[in-house]
């Protein structure tokens, strides 16, 4: 049996593109856990230091200790990768 699949948005209130990674994973099926930056700069550095970006969505999808940041903004980014994990990519 496969490792469960882990992912985490890092989201803030009132971002729309957040709510709509948000529900395309609910449309999914796919269980997420929220990182909320709002009010929370020093959030926002963990992802410059891991990622480059201080923008949200940012959507972190793994297995094991297997994972991949999808940083660009638009649903077919991640439905790339969740689609590249479905297949048994990693």
């Amino acid at each position: 049996m496969g490792k469960e699949l882990s992912v985490v948005v890092w989201a803030k209130e009132g971002c729309h593109y957040c709510r709509e990674v948000k529900q395309f994973l609910k449309n999914k099926g796919v269980k997420y856990e929220t990182i909320d930056v709002t009010h929370h700069d020093e959030r926002r550095d963990i992802l410059e230091v891991k990622y480059g970006v201080r923008h949200v969505p940012v959507v972190e999808i793994g297995q094991g200790e297997v994972y991949e940041a999808v940083t660009k903004v638009g649903i077919e980014h991640l439905e790339k990768v969740l689609d590249k994990v479905n297949e048994g990519g990693y």
